[in-house]
């Protein structure tokens, strides 16, 4: 099997495992550490649309202030809740960053979604070393000594417009009137 295929299958099992993770949980009366089956609500779906626009928002706010060591955490957050809008019409609670990245990578790979690769790649969760995604940028930023930073600013209007184009993508999904699916294969 090639290196290709073999990764499908392990996004395939670790995303089984999140489903299978918050089962047992739930059924153990804990609170839940992956992902869940409930109705679709676009409601929701909605809500995390206008958080998203929000957090995109607050990131002039604090270039204006030069609070720098902020506005990653803002721009990862507002691509994550996009995937979290995404996740809500198809009826998928989340609890999990990684889960909820490897569900998006899933159904992107099983064409049920037209979303760029390039963010699900921005909110995945690496654990090998050298291998680095926005979540790294928005923890160097956050937990880091700096409160200002030149290599952030530099970065501040394409990466406004990686957010903008990930709502507008998020925006197309969430107010189509298609009905979303979670594929049985995700849960067995």
């Amino acid at each position: 099997m090639d290196e290709k295929n073999t990764n499908k299958m392990n996004v395939h099992q670790k995303l089984k495992d999140c489903f299978l993770s918050a089962k047992r949980d739930e059924e153990r009366g804990k609170k839940h550490k992956g992902l869940r089956i409930v109705n679709p609500d676009n409601k929701k779906a909605e809500e995390y649309i206008q958080k998203a626009k929000t957090n995109l928002e607050s990131c002039d706010f604090y270039k204006q202030k030069r609070l720098d060591y902020k506005i990653p955490e803002e721009w990862f957050y507002t691509m994550y809740y996009c995937a979290l809008a995404i996740l809500a019409k198809f009826g998928v609670d989340s609890k999990s960053q990684k889960c909820t990245a490897l569900f998006m990578k899933r159904i992107k790979e099983k064409g049920l979604i037209t979303y760029d690769d390039e963010f699900i790649d921005r909110i995945m969760v690496y654990k090998e070393k050298g291998v680095t995604s926005d979540v790294d940028e928005r923890e160097n930023a956050r937990y880091g000594s700096s409160v200002q930073s030149e290599d952030i600013i530099q970065k501040y209007d394409f990466m406004t417009d990686v957010c903008k184009r990930c709502i507008s993508q998020c925006e197309d999904l969430v107010f189509s009137d298609k009905q979303y699916q979670v594929p049985k294969e995700f849960l067995e």
